[in-house]
């Protein structure tokens, strides 16, 4: 990473590019780390230093060549996600850049300098050197992108990684769909798959805040077991590698289950709809459990979605964006009053992105994988 030139604004950057689509598991080999000349930033345009940067299940749905919500990478070309950094360059009106340092940078004003709303500016303006700004374009050490793509967010009053998890999609995530699309009520047990990852954690916190029964989750080892019971607040957890997780699930839930939050698919699924109780309802957020097997069988149970009358439905998180400020407000006032606990794995360098995602495929993190650049 080189800083912006002072003479011509220009700047140089790590990339990570997608070099072959993954057949099953991804490997190192699917990926291409390059550098590229970014030139300075444009009328309506800013620069940004990407300070973290989030890996996430779906990206692996991104790299297969077929039709989906989103349209998949590029091969040969950079990849995209979520990341957080500060603006060092602003295009002007005439189209040059202002960088750090410069006059027009000095004026910009005070506290939006460090990422704070300031009583002279609205939501709304263009951002300034030294704000810090939430966008899509990760797995980069530098962004040049629209302005109007960009949102300023307070790493005064959150670390900027939480922006990306908590305060970010996996919170909004575990929020509206155990809320709006399993329609959670106080008394109900829930059971909550992949409970360990980042929208997991969250989900189930927020089933024990609202009133759940029993908050019940599975994990991939012991210590992420002892993790959901001990530090989260989870009536009890299970590890899938352990033995039959239909017979765990079973012990663990004698009332059977009112909502289910699947982040996992394949057997869990289907362990789970054996023990629905009538009218349950199952989130399907994701199937991380089948992502990468070109070879997962079919759920054999689905008959019960008929005899329990079980609702089940998929959902994403776009679809609920409305939903997202009445979720800052009470997340917030959540982790201000110390009621939930925020689970992050870091992994350092632009250099290791790609070992962090392999690694949050393999189920190595706890809560939100963020690969910390700076």
């Amino acid at each position: 990473m080189t800083a912006p030139d002072s003479m011509t604004g220009s700047v140089t950057s790590k990339v990570w590019q997608l070099a072959a689509r993954p057949t099953g598991f991804p490997t190192p080999e699917d990926f291409r780390l390059v550098t590229e000349e970014l030139p300075a930033p444009g009328p309506g345009q800013v620069l940004v230093r990407n300070e973290v940067m989030s890996v996430d299940p779906a990206m692996r749905g991104r790299m297969n060549d077929v039709p989906s919500y989103v349209a998949p990478f590029k091969l040969d070309e950079a990849l995209e996600g979520g990341a957080v950094g500060t603006v060092v360059a602003v295009g002007s009106a005439e189209g040059s850049g202002s960088t750090e340092g410069s006059s027009s940078a000095e004026g910009s004003g005070s506290a939006e300098g460090s990422g704070k709303r300031g009583s002279a500016r609205s939501n709304f303006d263009h951002p300034a050197v030294g704000d810090s700004v939430l966008h899509g374009l990760g797995w980069r050490e530098y962004a040049l992108l629209e302005a109007r793509h960009t949102r300023v967010v307070d790493t005064t009053i959150a670390p900027a990684s939480a922006y990306l998890g908590v305060l970010g999609m996996p919170g909004l995530t575990a929020y509206a769909g155990l809320l709006d699309v399993a329609k959670m009520r106080p008394d109900e047990t829930v059971f909550i798959s992949g409970a360990a990852g980042a929208v997991g954690t969250l989900a189930g916190q927020i089933a024990r805040l609202r009133g759940a029964r029993l908050v019940i989750g599975s994990a991939g080892s012991a210590e992420k077991v002892r993790y959901l019971v001990d530090d989260l607040g989870f009536d009890a957890a299970f590890n899938y590698k352990d033995g039959s997780i239909r017979t765990q699930l079973k012990q663990l839930t004698p009332d059977g289950i009112d909502v289910y939050f699947d982040n996992v698919g394949g057997e869990q699924l289907e362990a789970a709809l054996f023990r629905m109780n009538l009218h349950g309802r199952v989130a399907v957020c994701g199937a991380i459990s089948q992502y990468n097997n070109p070879d997962a069988t079919g759920i054999r149970n689905l008959t019960l979605l008929i005899s329990k009358r079980i609702t089940l439905q998929g959902f994403l998180v776009l679809d609920h964006w409305g939903r997202r400020q009445q979720f800052v407000e009470e997340m917030a006032g959540w982790l201000r009053d110390g009621k939930v606990r925020v689970a992050e794995t870091f992994v350092d360098g632009i250099d290791h992105a790609v070992d962090g995602f392999l690694g949050m495929l393999r189920g190595e993190n706890l809560g939100k994988m963020i690969i910390r650049l700076s």
